[in-house]
């Protein structure tokens, strides 16, 4: 069942939600860079790669925030375009209770399990 085509409070609503999103991120990130950093760090002065595994961890993390974060950042230009809340796929209006879960949605929740599906 498709959505509505959101109102300007929706699109007010849902920049504010991805900006703080944004603002979020950009902290974890610095976070994690610093983290990874010493951790490298205090593994190679002591001569041990045990810290090895928690250093990948956070680089994952790292890694998967950084793909978030362009996500959003993609979200916030489709505001500023007029293209926010539609589907990339079938061109229908994303259901809002889809893009209050997950802000940066790209597509409908159909599609999104059909992309899903080929993936695996």
């Amino acid at each position: 069942m498709p959505g509505k085509k959101p109102t300007e409070k929706d699109l007010e609503f849902f920049r504010n939600q991805l900006e703080m999103m944004l603002g979020v991120l950009n902290g974890d990130i610095d976070h994690l860079e610093r983290e990874a950093l010493g951790e490298s760090q205090a593994a190679e002065e002591q001569g041990d790669d045990g810290g090895g595994y928690s250093v990948e961890f956070s680089l994952d993390l790292l890694e998967h925030d950084e793909k978030t974060k362009a996500e959003i950042s993609d979200a916030l230009e489709r505001i500023d375009e007029g293209a926010y809340g539609r589907c990339e796929e079938c061109e229908v209006w994303i259901r809002k209770e889809r893009l209050k879960a997950i802000p940066h949605a790209r597509n409908c929740i159909d599609c999104q399990r059909a992309i899903e599906a080929e993936e695996v």
